[in-house]
């Protein structure tokens, strides 16, 4: 898939989208990402647009982010895109709040910046609405406040249950500390809760790997999601990688730590719905990651976030007082967007969709990827009852490989 370009056109000030864009605005599902920027401490693999500090100044000595002042930001880039998108209705069907950690955030700020949602486009009656939460940043009272504010899903980085493989990845929480805060979540009347896992770290060995699964799924989410680890540049993990203090990931251990956590997580009643998620049932998976994989419509707030209306993408200022300036002065805070022609938007249908449960149609291949997609089925990448039924379906050999199944369908 083609890199999203650092820089792209310019936004216009007032934030205007090609007609094109907005001319089917409410009839696509729509929904808000809240960016919140804030760490305690940055871990050691994360490369996201974050930063620790509580109160950050711009350069030349202007605006100022803080903490304190993030949710009236936020609610002001919300009343700035109800000005862009106009009188349409458009009923918010989810809002996903990430980071950073939004839970930093006292949870009446959080609800502020929901209520403000509400009040510009309105929530569908059965809206989910999720955050993030490092699971050492909430407590029973404060979860009960957030669910109190709205909230209906939480969703906490437990990353690993070994305390060895916490500290290589730098991770600040206590090992037993995200299944306690499951237990708090679900005494405060969260119905849907996410535990995030990640496999492949240096060190780690598939005894601990299996501890992890056993503890998380022991906790009692009704969703997990487990990554393989990536070492991004620019990270203090990638440098400690550069000098040779760790190994890096290898690959066939990877796929041996993901086989392991689909067999634990099948067996648990934890169904793969997604390549890297798995849900016990419909109802509990993620409505506002499969707006995503589905071609949905989004607003993403906050420094650095992204958004997508009608086939154009921007993305926001990444310094949080750059951010700052711009919605206090009622401009756009895009730093850059993209249209997306007729052959980028097929090529990123084939390129989520392939990795949803459902697959992605037959019939948005051109003839050559017909071809591969019939050749995967003979070799065991694509499920053959699906293809006959006119859909590329990964099997979960093709989910082990399928950057390289999209690769020769598009």
């Amino acid at each position: 898939m083609p890199s999203v370009p650092l820089d792209g056109d310019p936004v216009p000030a007032d934030g205007a989208l090609p007609a094109q864009a907005t001319a089917a605005v409410g009839q696509r599902p729509f929904g808000f990402y809240v960016h919140v920027p804030f760490c305690a401490t940055r871990c050691g693999y994360c490369d996201f647009n974050t930063y620790t500090a509580d109160e950050l100044r711009s350069r030349d000595g202007g605006a100022t982010a803080s903490r304190a002042t993030y949710a009236e930001q936020a609610i002001a880039e919300i009343g700035f895109a109800r000005r862009v998108l106009g009188t349409a209705d458009i009923p918010v069907s989810t809002v996903f709040v990430g980071g950073g950690t939004p839970t930093l955030l006292p949870p009446e700020d959080l609800g502020r910046i929901l209520a403000a949602i509400d009040a510009h486009f309105g929530l569908a009656p059965d809206a989910e609405v999720t955050t993030e939460a490092n699971p050492e940043t909430v407590a029973p009272d404060s979860l009960a406040r957030l669910r109190a504010a709205g909230f209906t899903r939480v969703s906490f980085g437990m990353q690993s249950s070994r305390p060895h493989v916490l500290r290589v990845l730098e991770r600040g929480h206590t090992p037993g500390r995200p299944e306690q805060c499951v237990a708090w979540a679900r005494a405060a009347g969260f119905e849907h809760v996410n535990l995030d896992l990640i496999y492949g770290t240096p060190g780690e060995t598939d005894a601990d790997w299996k501890d992890s699964l056993r503890a998380a799924i022991g906790a009692g989410p009704d969703h997990v999601s487990a990554y393989s680890l990536i070492v991004e540049e620019g990270t203090r993990l990638a440098a400690r990688v550069r000098r040779g203090e760790l190994s890096p990931p290898d690959e066939d251990t990877m796929a041996d730590r993901y086989v392991m956590a689909d067999d634990a997580l099948t067996a648990a009643g934890l169904h793969a719905y997604e390549v890297s998620n798995w849900a016990r049932g419909t109802a509990a998976r993620s409505r506002h990651n499969r707006l995503y994989w589905t071609g949905g419509d989004w607003w993403g707030v906050g420094p650095g976030a992204h958004s997508h209306i009608g086939g154009t993408r921007w993305w926001n200022v990444k310094h949080p007082a750059a951010y700052a300036a711009r919605v206090a002065g009622g401009v756009s805070p895009g730093h850059a967007r993209e249209v997306l022609d007729a052959d980028a938007r097929r090529f990123e249908r084939v390129l989520l969709e392939l990795r949803i449960a459902e697959g992605c149609p037959l019939d948005l291949l051109d003839d050559a990827g017909r071809a591969a997609a019939a050749r995967a089925v003979g070799e065991g990448l694509l499920e053959a009852a699906a293809h006959a039924e006119g859909r590329a379906v990964l099997t979960r050999r093709g989910r082990l490989l399928a950057d390289a199944v999209v690769r020769d369908l598009t």
